[in-house]
């Protein structure tokens, strides 16, 4: 795999050259130091995979990340210092097309940082096969954050319905667009499966719960369904959904290069959710999602897939509209209204009456 380094710290640039160079199937394309740099020379000579940090000058990475994106897309795994201190930033390059984040090796300075960064790069190779290759990845604009606002707490009270959501590439940004000043109806649990790393899972719960009317947690083993919360897959093995409405952790099937897999939690509501649900499925590089998506839709649920216009990647929603597993194919700013009008609504915040 080709791989291209975008960083403006020497020592920080030479340690990942390293890594790439330690091992034979990847090579170093080149070497930007700044985010600018990075768009040019993603234009010129477009690499599999470009390591790509957050604070960078003329263009930082997110910057950076949206116009390559645009023009020149590529796979981007976000490789930073203390990524949990830039938060904001991070979800920011996710929104903008961004696969992954993890911290850099130097800075961090902690044992195995070497073999955490090989890892996340042997899983974008995989990604990147799965999915056709970087000529797959059809950029598109990403979407601004959603306005924060407090989150209240739930009541304890008897699931009825199951808003089921998979994202990966953009989706950060699209689950708080979708689900931005709405508060669910009573008996609604929304559960989320996002492609992320599991060192990074809390960190997205807080980050959403922000953006939110509703709170937002990671889910633990053993967690059963709440009403009015979202609950966050945090691991990377895949989020389980049991014949008992209990959600637990499961390493199997191992062979899944998408981890956690939204097929494999969407299967388990089609198997054994037995009440109203939806399954939603949003911008995301690969086909993670689609089968499932299809089997919610074959159990008699409603299922809807993100339209390529507004994805930041068609890859998931473009594999689940070919497979006719969406009954509805819509733009991110409708599905949201859609939900409210399928699944009704609290009464929202300072709501203007309808005209």
């Amino acid at each position: 795999m080709k791989i291209a380094i975008a960083n403006d710290v020497a020592m920080a640039a030479e340690a990942l050259r390293r890594v790439v160079a330690s091992t034979a199937e990847h090579q170093v394309l080149w070497i930007a130091r700044t985010g600018a740099e990075a768009v040019r020379m993603a234009a010129d000579n477009r690499p599999d995979l470009i390591l790509m940090d957050l604070n960078m000058p003329e263009l930082d990475g997110v910057e950076a990340t949206r116009q390559i994106m645009e023009q020149s897309p590529c796979a981007i795994l976000v490789v930073t210092g203390r990524p949990q201190d830039n938060v904001n930033q991070v979800f920011r390059a996710l929104g903008a097309g961004a696969l992954d984040v993890t911290a850099t090796p130097v800075l961090q300075g902690h044992p195995g940082g070497d073999t955490e960064l090989l890892a996340k790069i042997r899983t974008m190779d995989k990604l990147i096969r799965h999915s056709g290759g970087t000529q797959a990845m059809m950029p598109r604009t990403a979407a601004s954050n959603g306005v924060h606002a407090g989150a209240e707490a739930a009541e304890i009270e008897k699931v009825t319905t199951l808003l089921a959501i998979g994202a990966s590439t953009g989706g950060p940004v699209a689950i708080s667009k979708m689900l931005a000043g709405w508060r669910p109806p009573r008996g609604c649990a929304i559960v989320v499966v996002q492609h992320i790393d599991e060192h990074f899972a809390d960190n997205f719960a807080r980050w959403l719960g922000e953006q939110l009317e509703m709170p937002v947690r990671a889910a633990e083993e053993g967690d059963e369904l709440a009403a009015g919360v979202v609950l966050i897959a945090k691991s990377n093995d895949h989020l389980k959904l049991d014949q008992n409405l209990r959600l637990r952790y499961d390493p199997n099937p191992k062979e899944y290069a998408y981890r956690p897999s939204v097929d494999v939690f969407f299967h388990c509501v089609a198997q054994h959710w037995k009440g109203e649900a939806i399954g939603v499925l949003l911008t995301g590089m690969g086909r993670d999602g689609a089968e499932g998506l299809l089997a919610m839709r074959r159990a008699g649920q409603t299922t809807i897939a993100q339209d390529q216009a507004s994805s930041a990647v068609y890859g998931m929603p473009r594999a689940a509209a070919e497979l006719d597993a969406a009954q509805m194919i819509l733009p991110l700013a409708k599905i949201g209204p859609v939900l409210r009008g399928n699944l009704g609504a609290a009464p929202e915040r300072n709501a203007r009456p309808s005209t």
